[in-house]
Parts: C-alpha cells; structure tokens; sequence
C-alpha cells in the first residue's frame, strides 16, 4: 500500500471496524506518513471519530498520524444527490 501513489477512503465511518481493520489501518497510516496521500471522506463528523473507533490507545495512534499534517475540507449544505433528485 505504500507503493500506491494516493489511497482514497470513501464513506469512513459507516460500518464498525474489526481489531485486525483497525491495526490494518493503523499500520497504512504509519507506513505513508508524510510520505504520500490520503483522501478521506465520511459523513461522519471527525470529531467522533476516536469515539467510532473504539480503543483509546489505539484510537489516539490512528487519529494522531490521521490529522498531523492533514488538510481538512467541511462540505455544508444540502447534498447535491438530494437536489439531482429534485430537477428530475
């Protein structure tokens, strides 16, 4: 994975993280860091995060090289998904 030149996470968040996805995680974060890209999104607020995955210790290392030196981008407003269904 560190070899990927941009790893996209879509929709984080949305289903519990086992403890082997969690050290997954963990582990793919370490070995890009400050390395190469990461997008993520979620609908989730980021501020629930740690909550979501669980485990303080484990969770404050995910969250620690998650938002080191991360851009963070807060979409507001109604989903355009919404508003296509709308002009239909």
């Amino acid at each position: 994975m560190e070899k990927v030149s941009l790893i996209i996470l879509d929709d984080f968040g949305l289903q519990p993280l086992d403890q082997q996805m969690k050290l997954a995680l963990l582990q793919m974060l370490e070995d890009r860091y400050a390395k190469k890209p990461m997008i993520i999104t979620s609908q989730l607020p980021v501020a629930k995060w740690h909550e979501y995955l669980g485990e303080p210790t484990l969770a404050d290392a995910i969250m620690d090289r998650l938002t080191a030196d991360a851009h963070r981008i807060e979409l507001q407003g109604e989903s355009l998904r919404k508003r296509k269904g709308l002009e239909s």
